[in-house]
């Protein structure tokens, strides 16, 4: 029987902004981006586990902070071989594929994770993502397989944060399906992950606007809010990676 585990990878370290994914979204009610993303992820039916795959180092001790509060796994880590660490979240949890998103990116499509699920296992992918939506806005199902073949075919820079880097380099070699997106959402020009102080700004705002509907906050009505509110989108516009990454 197959088994889909989220691994979430966290670290504080970061040059441009420390401990995002501990970043509060909402200040008043505490609100982290990873708390956010954990209670989004648990209101999807086909993930079974959730794992933190914590970086080594007493500065990320919070992170088990979390796990117990949310009363989730998991396990400590190579800070650098991010994919070792996902790798070791999915074995925490007896998993035959890991659903991936990663914590600075609090407003993924959640939407069509049921469908890619489905598509994963009806077609035998190794690898089943979504992408063209906002940045930050993408998931990627893995089976255990392609990431244990990805860590041990693969060299540092595949085994770092860019963990899907070997199989998007070897794309002959799996078998990997990119889901279309609807055309409403094929928005690269809009941004919705936390990596500057900037990015924060706008997802507190979209957090504050869609608070009651948390954490399903539909990707629609974000990206419906932003055009409404292009004083945002400027902000982050320097930011801006307008690229599809598969």
């Amino acid at each position: 029987m197959r088994r889909l585990t989220a691994a979430l990878a966290c670290r504080v370290q970061g040059s441009r902004l420390y401990g995002k994914p501990l970043q509060r979204l909402q200040i008043a009610g505490g609100v982290t981006i990873l708390d956010h993303i954990i209670q989004l992820i648990k209101t999807l039916p086909p993930v079974q586990a959730i794992v933190l795959g914590i970086a080594d180092g007493a500065a990320n001790e919070p992170f088990k902070d979390a796990a117990r509060r949310h009363a989730i796994d998991w396990i400590v880590g190579d800070e650098r071989d991010v994919l070792r660490r996902l790798i070791e979240c999915g074995e925490r949890a007896s998993a035959t594929d890991v659903f991936r998103v990663t914590t600075e990116c609090p407003f993924f499509y959640f939407e069509a994770v049921e469908g890619a699920w489905a598509q994963h296992r009806e077609k035998g992918n190794d690898v089943t993502t979504i992408d063209g939506l906002p940045e930050g806005g993408h998931f990627e199902i893995y089976t255990m397989d392609a990431l244990r073949r990805s860590h041990r075919e693969g060299t540092a820079k595949h085994r770092s944060e860019f963990c899907s880097l070997y199989i998007r380099e070897h794309r002959d070699r799996f078998k990997v399906d990119v889901l279309p997106v609807p055309p409403e959402l094929d928005r690269l020009d809009l941004r919705l992950t936390v990596d500057q102080p900037e990015d924060l700004i706008l997802c507190r705002r979209v957090y504050a606007e869609f608070a009651a509907k948390a954490p399903r906050i539909p990707l629609r009505d974000i990206v419906a809010f932003l055009d409404a509110h292009p004083e945002l989108h400027e902000l982050v516009k320097p930011y801006v990676v307008a690229q599809r990454l598969w």
